[in-house]
């Protein structure tokens, strides 16, 4: 009995459903931040930190226009790696708390050699269909899916 290929690589594009979520709550913090009760230097204290989160995420992992952002996903011998244009492929630990549903996959993983664990959403339109079906499969299924790169 011949095993199955152990080698996966999956590219996606920025999510236009990511991105109407994203901006519909931060729509909502702002508003929310001039409809209450607190004097106005402080909302406008928290419209600037929204407004700075906003500078920060969209680029990196909403419009995926950045560098740093992570755009590719592969499995291969080495185990698990993510791709950026500013590093190329790392070697990744995917975490056991990552989720792989119909609608979005949320990947939580650990960079070689970091302590901090970052989070990924990739939607459903961010890739082909069977592609995502495909990724959410391996990542339901693969062996050693939570085993550190080595």
């Amino acid at each position: 009995m011949s095993s199955p290929s152990d080698h996966f690589e999956c590219h996606w594009q920025a999510s236009r459903l990511l991105l109407a979520f994203y901006l519909a709550v931060l729509s909502l913090a702002l508003t929310t931040l001039f409809l209450i009760d607190v004097p106005s230097w402080s909302a406008a204290a928290g419209a600037g930190l929204c407004l700075l989160h906003a500078a920060w995420v969209l680029p990196r992992k909403l419009l995926l226009t950045h560098d740093a952002a992570f755009t590719g996903l592969r499995r291969d011998e080495s185990g698990w790696q993510l791709f950026s244009r500013r590093t190329g492929w790392q070697a990744v630990q995917l975490r056991p708390d990552s989720l792989a549903l119909p609608l979005v996959v949320v990947l939580h993983f650990r960079l070689a050699g970091e302590r901090r664990v970052r989070g990924l959403c990739i939607a459903h339109d961010a890739l082909p269909r069977e592609v995502h079906r495909r990724l959410r499969v391996r990542l339901k299924f693969s062996r050693r899916r939570w085993a550190a790169p080595g």
